[in-house]
């Protein structure tokens, strides 16, 4: 088997979800570090396609709701807040959402106003940010003035102003995958526990962009279950080198918050790694070398070795999977650091023309219709035209012919150096 080779590269930042969340419960609030969830990697994310209907508050069109599922909510729901849907701004611009600041108690204004005026900083909105029970489940759950926040937001969820709407009435925007892996359909209730619970309906489903969130409600919701309020700061700031601007915000932070950025960027030219594509280029793809034969051998014994276990979104391992999951664990075996989600994975190394690609080679897919660039899925490549995957919920770990169709995001060689990089930065 012929392995490949690189020079040395400068390093590069990647951005995912941000370990630090805060756990609300009954008690007191406590800071805990804590994974990204799996499957989509770390996003609100959804779609339509799926079998659901599209309802919207009165006086909301089909057209206003674009590809972005909503629900028409229940009076109850509509009047459980003080959030107008009447107040709910319009949609003047997208930003982009590049870092996330979060602490276990309120930030000073003073802080988010020293944010607002650093140098190359094009808005920074305060928010909550906590870790609440959804249904049982522990969920990542941002509290979100819905009118300022949404421009965050991928743009069919930005342009949605029924799903908006009903985040300011009361409701509660879920992820597709939440939605589909804890059957939560739309318009179905779900209990919320905080320091209080409260009965919230499900009113759409749509990618925000925020690593790990699967939740968003609005932040008179946020408030009344105890979330800390304005403890994160979401910061758009597109042309920025985001390394150098980091360290100038964590010189404002007080202590215990943290930092992370939430987008790839490479070190020299301070653009975007990647644009929807699984692999990086220029300098941050030449720092091979690639995976050695006894790693590739290691890897692909691990992962054959796994045939049959059990899906499970967030699994990573022994006997239970999902799909980035796998991956990590089977690279773990042959000693290789791999970062969690697959769209983290898919910056590992330099994507591979299909007619070169070797046992060994991930293969990345994009799955969420609400963020077309967003990677989401990742299986791989086993050789003689098979990939071995953990596919989805129900299902088991399988080997399947490699599929290049739609939603093909590109095929990777994992480079130990560039794996090891991405996977400090996202837990550092």
């Amino acid at each position: 088997m012929q392995l490949r080779d690189g020079a040395r590269r400068t390093l590069f930042i990647v951005g995912t979800g941000l370990a630090l969340l805060i756990t609300i419960g009954a008690g007191n609030a406590q800071a805990m570090v804590t994974p990204p969830r799996g499957l989509a990697g770390p996003s609100l994310s959804g779609g339509t396609g799926l079998g659901l209907t599209e309802q919207a508050l009165p006086g909301t069109s089909r057209s206003d709701l674009l590809a972005v599922a909503v629900a028409h909510l229940s009076a109850r729901a509509r009047t459980s807040t003080s959030t107008s849907t009447s107040t709910l701004g319009p949609l003047r611009k997208l930003l982009q959402a590049d870092l996330f600041v979060i602490a276990p108690t309120t930030l000073p204004s003073s802080v988010v106003a020293a944010v607002q005026r650093l140098h190359g900083v094009v808005a920074a909105q305060p928010l909550e940010a906590a870790r609440l029970e959804v249904n049982g489940k522990l969920t990542a759950v941002l509290g979100v003035n819905p009118s300022a926040f949404r421009a965050f937001a991928a743009r069919p969820t930005a342009d949605s102003l029924g799903l908006w709407q009903n985040v300011a009435a009361g409701g509660v925007a879920v992820s597709y995958t939440m939605s589909k892996l804890d059957n939560l359909p739309i318009g179905h209730n779900v209990q919320v526990t905080g320091q209080r619970v409260e009965e919230l309906p499900v009113a759409g489903l749509g990618t925000v962009g925020i690593g790990g969130v699967d939740a968003v409600v609005s932040d008179t919701v946020a408030h009344s279950l105890g979330m800390p309020a304005d403890n994160a700061i979401v910061i758009s700031a597109p042309h920025a080198d985001l390394n150098s601007l980091m360290r100038r915000v964590k010189k404002l932070l007080p202590h215990g918050a943290a930092i992370a950025p939430l987008v790839a960027q490479s070190a020299t030219s301070g653009t975007p790694a990647t644009g929807g594509e699984a692999g990086v280029t220029g300098t941050a793809a030449a720092d091979g070398p690639g995976l050695t034969r006894a790693e590739v051998i290691a890897f692909l014994t691990a992962a054959e070795s796994r045939l049959g276990m059990r899906y499970v979104w967030g699994g990573d391992g022994p006997d239970v999977f999902d799909c980035s999951g796998l991956v990590q664990w089977s690279l773990a075996q042959a000693g290789v650091v791999m970062p969690r989600v697959a769209a983290e994975q898919a910056l590992s190394g330099p994507q591979v023309p299909l007619s070169k690609l070797e046992p060994g080679d991930l293969l990345f897919y994009h799955t969420d219709p609400t963020a077309p660039d967003y990677i989401s899925h990742v299986a791989i490549y086993i050789g003689h035209g098979e990939m071995l995957q953990s596919p989805e919920p129900g299902e088991y770990v399988e080997i399947v012919p490699a599929w290049f169709g739609s939603g093909f995001a590109g095929a990777v060689a994992v480079y130990p150096r560039v794996a090891a990089a991405v996977a400090d930065e996202t837990v550092g």
